[in-house]
């Protein structure tokens, strides 16, 4: 009998409700759009448990090409529950973290969209700079830059 096993983490999914911004905010981040299309029909929705649903999904990228995540507008139905500017000790998925570099100039750049940070940068003994940020909509994103090798 053969086992099954994983074999690797896909993507993550956020449900945006402006995904052009979006997009450009993740882009800004360093993702790249690998594709965007429509999702739409009663296929769908049986895997989501929706019913016919119609959602607008935006692929984006890591640089290293293993990490994605999955942007998702929905047409329809119509969104029901909205936790983006949850605290961080709410129940449930909390934020996606990304390893940066130039964490400082990255900063910059993301408030300049409207980003704010959430409390403040700090290093984690002589491993890592780290911050959480609010981001596009609200999104709870964490940042860490690694000063393990730096002098």
């Amino acid at each position: 009998m053969t086992k099954c096993k994983l074999l690797e983490m896909h993507n993550v999914g956020i449900v945006v409700e402006d995904l052009d911004n979006a997009i450009k905010f993740f882009s800004e981040i360093g993702l790249t759009l690998e594709g965007r299309m429509m999702v739409e029909g009663e296929w769908a929705g049986r895997v989501t448990g929706l019913g016919t649903q119609s959602v607008e999904v935006a692929m984006m990228v890591t640089p290293d090409g293993h990490g994605r995540i999955e942007l998702s507008r929905f047409l329809s139905p119509a969104i029901i529950s909205d936790h983006r500017t949850a605290p961080v000790n709410s129940l449930g998925y909390l934020r996606v973290m990304f390893r940066v570099e130039h964490l400082d100039e990255l900063l910059s750049r993301l408030e300049k969209q409207g980003a704010e940070l959430v409390g403040e940068v700090v290093n984690y003994g002589h491993i890592y700079r780290l911050c959480y940020i609010r981001g596009v909509e609200g999104l709870l994103i964490g940042l860490a830059e690694d000063i393990s090798q730096k002098g």
